[in-house]
């Protein structure tokens, strides 16, 4: 028993580096500008406003903007999950002459940093007239690095299951695109889960490609909206960028809790094999 309770104590330390920032963050929004900077700084405010939060909104358009991170997101999640289970199952279960070779080919995706290919996929992009719209935002991560990782994960994940499972699959007539959405799928949801956390985390965090990308207010994400509420000489507005960093922080939470279990699983499953 004694064990049991240091073991917990010394886990809630640990926990406080982490959880710390966050209380910090979501207690530092309700206050009013005089109180953030006082000293000795408080825990709590003590005379909560949801002023900060009211200004979220009337500064800019705020509501549009988390609307745009969060389609874009689960735009790119869905479709990122569908291109990294396919690509995942055939590197993984599909035998054919050189599929080393390519798989470590599309490894080497994740060695190029995105700012050593931004100017090219600018260029790429205004030539097909689609800058200062969301398509870059939705295919350069379906199909760039985090669509690689993805594909990697699936694809661990996929070996690990035995080869009686196809076999009988066979015996019952499937066809190979069947034994992948009956049965090697359904089998694949703790790596799906931690796909999707991945990618909706990487997702609704991307800073570059907006900024570089975007330049009317009313398509802006959530990153680059953060950096627009300044006062008139440029100065952050501390209480009304963290109202809306702590609204920006509420969908991967959600998130996160509903499906760490996959999360976890998925990470503990996959492995290194292969």
């Amino acid at each position: 028993m004694r064990l049991r309770l240091l073991i917990y104590g010394l886990l809630l330390v640990c926990c406080v580096p982490f959880v710390f920032p966050i209380w910090w963050m979501a207690t530092t929004s309700l206050k009013p500008v005089s109180e953030i900077f006082a000293f000795p700084p408080s825990l709590l405010p003590a005379s909560p406003t949801l002023d900060a939060y009211r200004q979220v909104f009337a500064l800019q358009p705020f509501g549009r903007q988390y609307v745009n991170s969060l389609y874009i997101a689960l735009v790119v999640t869905i479709g990122t999950l569908a291109v990294s289970s396919l690509a995942g199952y055939a590197f993984a279960r599909v035998r054919f002459r050189g599929s080393g070779a390519v798989f470590l080919i599309v490894l080497t995706g994740l060695l190029v940093p995105n700012e050593v290919t931004i100017i090219p996929l600018y260029k790429m992009f205004d030539a097909f007239g689609l800058v200062d719209t969301h398509w870059p935002l939705i295919l350069i991560p379906m199909l760039g690095a985090p669509s690689v990782l993805a594909t990697f994960i699936m694809r661990q994940f996929f070996i690990t299951l035995p080869s009686e499972l196809e076999e009988a699959g066979r015996v019952d007539g499937l066809g190979r695109f069947g034994l992948f959405w009956r049965v090697c799928l359904p089998l694949a949801r703790p790596a799906i889960g931690a796909v999707a956390i991945f990618t909706f985390l990487h997702s609704w965090n991307l800073y570059l490609e907006p900024i570089v990308f975007l330049s009317s207010k009313q398509k802006f994400t959530i990153p680059q909206a953060l950096t627009q509420y300044v006062d008139a000489y440029g100065g952050p507005m501390w209480n009304t960028q963290l109202a809306a960093a702590t609204l920006s922080a509420l969908p991967v939470l959600i998130i996160f809790i509903l499906a760490q279990r996959q999360f976890v699983e998925g990470l503990a499953q996959t492995g290194l094999k292969g």
